[in-house]
């Protein structure tokens, strides 16, 4: 099943692996980002949330030549005012609020606001043709989509400082070594291992997959003690559903087990 949205917004779910893939789909502009198609992501990520068929999201560009490099900078000026800007529909938000699992295929330049969107996924996969950065700087503010906290996190506070303050870009192979990313592909091989993996974790108990996901967002701004806690109490709840006795059942049978997010 595929849906198109007027804001060159592509969504296709594919019934029998469970995986959904949302594409960036305006490769002529690098799958630069205009304000109707953050509309129809918020409106993509909304029905992959509703609908319990779709157990992980792939996201991806266009195109081979760009992920994406952010928002459109030709729209930036259709704000009335800097507080229209501020309040914006912001693309990153709208993934952040994806409740599945989610993996972006980082198929080419990703830059600005198309790294933020990378960052906001759970997992970052990138063809060796890629490049990441956060170019902002260069034309004179800072990104305002998680960029500083995301990137700091997943790069470190020196190795962002360095990509914040220059708005240089770094290579596939760079951003793995910073851990930027979990693998590097050949071009060719990157969506079918992203698809691969998404299919895998499909497989999974979704609520136990939801729930680390939650679980792994929620520790990043707790103490130790209170991350501890917390993953206690959701593994208790996981334990409790259905899915969980039919795990533990399959397990003594020997067999694959058959999930149904209950």
């Amino acid at each position: 099943m595929s849906a198109e949205y007027a804001g060159r917004i592509r969504l296709e779910i594919d019934e029998t692996t469970r995986v959904a893939t949302i594409t960036l789909d305006r490769p002529a502009k690098l799958n630069a980002v205009t304000p109707a198609m953050a509309a129809d992501l918020v409106a993509a990520v909304q029905r992959c949330n509703d609908d319990h068929g779709v157990r992980a999201v792939v996201l991806t560009g266009a195109g081979e030549r760009a992920f994406s490099v952010g928002s459109d900078v030709t729209a930036l000026d259709g704000y009335a005012t800097p507080w229209d800007f501020r309040n914006r529909t912001d693309y990153c938000d709208a993934l952040r609020r994806l409740l599945k699992p989610s993996i972006a295929a980082v198929n080419g330049y990703a830059l600005g606001g198309g790294l933020e969107t990378a960052l906001s996924c759970d997992i970052r996969l990138a063809a060796d043709t890629a490049w990441l950065g956060a170019p902002e700087v260069k034309l004179g503010w800072i990104g305002g989509g998680g960029m500083s906290a995301f990137l700091s996190r997943a790069a470190g506070p020196s190795n962002a400082a360095l990509m914040l303050m220059t708005g240089d870009p770094i290579t596939a192979d760079q951003a793995l070594r910073w851990q930027l990313v979990s693998e590097v592909t050949p071009a060719a091989d990157l969506r079918p291992r992203a698809h691969e993996l998404a299919a895998a974790i499909a497989q999974r108990a979704p609520i136990a997959v939801e729930t680390a996901k939650i679980n792994l967002r929620a520790a990043a701004s707790m103490s130790e003690d209170q991350a501890l806690e917390y993953e206690r109490d959701l593994q208790t709840i996981c334990f409790a559903t259905e899915d969980a006795q039919e795990g533990r059942r399959a397990f003594a049978e020997k067999r694959a087990p058959s999930f149904e997010r209950r």
